[in-house]
């Protein structure tokens, strides 16, 4: 497939690339500084952009099979960013009749999982009320996916840690698996790899977990 990756130099982004390149896939990494982008790839090609104007992103995504977006707030400074820059995203995008789109999102926009225990539903909380501005700009970027005319897939991680992939993750489609607290950033990137053929996942928030 060729595929178009936005935040391509975050933590999943990279992971995201590196592992659909690993796989074949053609890849179109969009970076604000190409230096901090550091894996590597016959398939890759890297496009400078600063995600202020969708007309400048069309050719990074016209004709693409699939999107897949790592955008969002590292700092609670940062809160406002998914949402401002997947907008440009979904701009570039319906210009350009591109329709898959995956975007990480966190556990806690999403909903409860049924049956779930009190520490956890109060662990969740207290995350909720410690990043509120963070987790708002989240749930305005999935509000904005859903009124979007694309194909979207917003997958939601817990707490993230840097290991390598280990495949035994579990997924609940809108909803959150039950005891799921942690996950690996190249987890969260295999997965979203793996949803791009998945029709049961378009049009949902799909939580991840170990």
């Amino acid at each position: 497939m060729e595929l178009t990756v936005f935040g391509a130099t975050g933590g999943i982004g990279q992971e995201i690339v590196r592992q659909a390149l690993d796989s074949g896939h053609q890849v179109t990494a969009v970076v604000r500084d190409p230096a901090r982008l550091t894996v590597t790839g016959a398939g890759l090609k890297v496009f400078r952009a600063d995600l202020t104007d969708p007309e400048a992103l069309r050719p990074a995504v016209a004709g693409r099979d699939a999107v897949l977006s790592g955008l969002g707030a590292r700092t609670r400074k940062d809160a406002g960013i998914a949402t401002r820059l997947t907008r440009t995203v979904l701009g570039a995008m319906e210009a350009e009749a591109v329709r898959r789109l995956l975007v990480v999102s966190a556990g806690p926009v999403g909903p409860d999982p049924e049956g779930v225990a009190f520490v956890d539903r109060a662990a969740r909380g207290l995350v909720s009320l410690l990043l509120k501005d963070v987790y708002a700009d989240l749930a305005a970027m999935e509000g904005d996916l859903a009124r979007s005319a694309t194909d979207w897939t917003v997958v939601r991680p817990p707490r993230l840690q840097n290991k390598p992939v280990t495949g035994s993750y579990r997924t609940a489609v809108g909803s959150f698996p039950l005891k799921g607290r942690f996950i690996g950033r190249a987890d969260v990137a295999h997965a979203m790899l793996a949803m791009i053929d998945d029709p049961g996942t378009v049009k949902q928030g799909v939580g991840v977990a170990y």
